[in-house]
């Protein structure tokens, strides 16, 4: 099962800021703290120990017990959530919405690379303990986001007008999803397992946080992950200080500025921009946003409102009603948690990359920023196809209209690429400009004008050899396409939207196992597995 590795800068797909981040480029080194490397880990131990209170541990304890009490959980896994109250203890966190059945690949990606990294550390610094999290953002209210997946092409969906966060959604009428998922799937034991495991995870809990525990905690009993709901009283209380600041002293917005300034005057894009206030206020099936008004605050509807002194003294009694959107959220986990590095997609780390100065406002360890890893999965069978096109898996990241354009150019009987008449052809008009500029400046508009001419003609008689070409090469074409549309469905990477059940219902439980075995979480770069 060889893997092969490519930058993510060549693969086409991630932002110049991902890939500066990936590459340690001095244009954004202002915007982090430590490095995604031992020696950075060796640092932001030395800063969380010295850090994190002793109090928020056992609070931090005693929820996860709360939150896992009906689950039958393994020996070593109720250990490790003992571990939490050890000051040689720290976390490793990635975060997620709760999407249906997981959602794309990329969902285990992020766990697994959580997990093996944590691993790695405690192998490298066995004087410590290192906790895999899975943060669920369970507060979240973007359903349409979360209530489908993909299999084979085709969407799952579930229907539900359920409103507030989706953490608290009932499950009760999934059932119907799982008759149309279940119609779809071979009929083997694999897919057996996964109605089960569908059936176990949400048929059989109240609402859609508990049900994505239990899904997590049923795919990687096996490594001592702990699945967080962050959605709790006494957690928040922990917070409230920084919430309140939010509110009176707009901490995300004011302390974002440098740094947005800074991204765009090194011409990156900014992924997120900050509020004024960047809360939202939850009740019963509700999560509106928090805004300012003359008289204090009010949600942006104005079901709720409130002068200042009120709405302080609804976070110190209620802080459980008030929940951080994208980017107040790295700031409430990173308080609530012994937590070293946070491991997010490209996007998410170009928005962290915002931070750095709001958590210094406020004295709180900015973590290590770690790149999930990005996979592409390729059948024994699809690498059986591409030997005879005489394609590489590697080929495929070009955009299609460039592969087929090289690949036709490979083998076409005549060459037909007119760079070197066109070359030829501005050198001559580059001396008839200068004999023009030396007789009549008058004329320089004219040759100006018959090159753009003359040039345009060349390029439109290569694009039509090239079209006949690709005509005449068609059916080897299409084997190329039919590759590429497999491997990257929609011209968008597998991992953005393909379920783990369509290679589970081939490889079962080894499925997990593979991509344990084969993420590398300290290798910075795209990892192509071949099944």
């Amino acid at each position: 099962m060889p893997n092969k590795h490519i930058t993510y800068k060549d693969t086409n797909y991630f932002s110049s800021l991902f890939c500066d981040y990936i590459d340690n480029s001095q244009n954004i080194r202002n915007l982090y703290n430590n490095r995604p490397n031992f020696e950075g880990f060796k640092n932001q131990i030395i800063s969380k120990k010295a850090s994190f209170k002793i109090e928020n541990r056992l609070v931090l304890k005693n929820i996860l017990k709360k939150q896992y009490a009906n689950i039958n959980i393994s020996k070593d896994l109720e250990e490790t959530i003992d571990l939490i109250e050890n000051i040689n203890t720290f976390t490793v966190t990635t975060g997620h919405q709760l999407s249906l059945f997981t959602g794309p690949l990329y969902f285990l990606y992020k766990i697994i690379s959580t997990i093996n990294l944590s691993e790695e550390l405690k192998l490298k610094y066995p004087d410590f303990n290192f906790i895999p999290i899975y943060w669920m953002a369970s507060e979240d209210h973007d359903f349409e986001e979360i209530r489908s997946f993909s299999y084979n092409a085709k969407n799952i969906i579930w229907n539900s007008d359920q409103k507030g966060e989706v953490g608290k959604f009932s499950t009760y009428n999934l059932k119907s999803t799982l008759d149309v998922f279940s119609k779809l799937l071979p009929k083997n034991i694999n897919s057996e397992k996964i109605i089960n495991l569908f059936k176990d995870s949400y048929l059989k809990s109240n609402n859609l946080s508990e049900a994505t525990r239990k899904l997590v905690h049923q795919i990687f009993k096996d490594y001592s992950l702990i699945v967080l709901d962050p959605n709790e009283k006494e957690l928040k209380k922990i917070f409230s200080s920084s919430i309140i600041n939010e509110l009176t002293n707009k901490l995300i917005f004011d302390n974002s500025k440098d740094s947005i300034k800074s991204l765009k005057e090194n011409n990156y894009k900014v992924q997120v921009n900050p509020r004024e206030i960047n809360l939202f206020y939850l009740s019963n099936n509700y999560r509106n946003r928090i805004v300012r008004t003359h008289n204090g605050y009010s949600t942006d509807d104005k079901l709720f409102s409130w002068t200042e002194s009120e709405i302080i003294n609804e976070v110190n009694i209620n802080p459980e009603n008030f929940s951080p959107n994208v980017l107040l959220r790295p700031l409430y986990q990173e308080s609530i948690l012994p937590n070293l590095c946070y491991i997010g997609g490209g996007a998410e780390i170009s928005y962290w990359l915002e931070l750095k100065n709001c958590f210094d406002s406020i004295k709180l360890d900015f973590p290590i920023l770690l790149n999930r890893n990005s996979v592409l999965l390729v059948r024994k069978k699809q690498i059986e196809k591409l030997h005879k096109i005489n394609t590489t898996v590697e080929d495929l990241f070009l955009s299609q209209d460039k592969l087929l354009s090289e690949k036709v150019k490979s083998f076409a009987d005549q060459k037909f690429d007119f760079k070197t008449q066109i070359n030829f052809l501005e050198q001559q008009f580059k001396t008839l400009r200068d004999l023009s500029k030396l007789t009549d400046i008058s004329f320089v508009g004219a040759v100006n004008a018959q090159e753009k001419k003359q040039v345009k003609g060349l390029k439109n008689l290569e694009k039509r050899l090239l079209k006949a070409n690709k005509l005449k090469h068609k059916s080897f074409l299409d084997r190329i396409v039919s590759v590429q549309d497999d491997l990257f469905p929609n011209f968008s990477l597998q991992e953005r939207s393909v379920n783990f059940t369509e290679f589970y219902c081939q490889f079962g439980d080894d499925f997990i196992k593979i991509l344990k075995e084969n993420i590398d979480p300290l290798n910075n770069k795209f990892t192509i597995i071949e099944l």
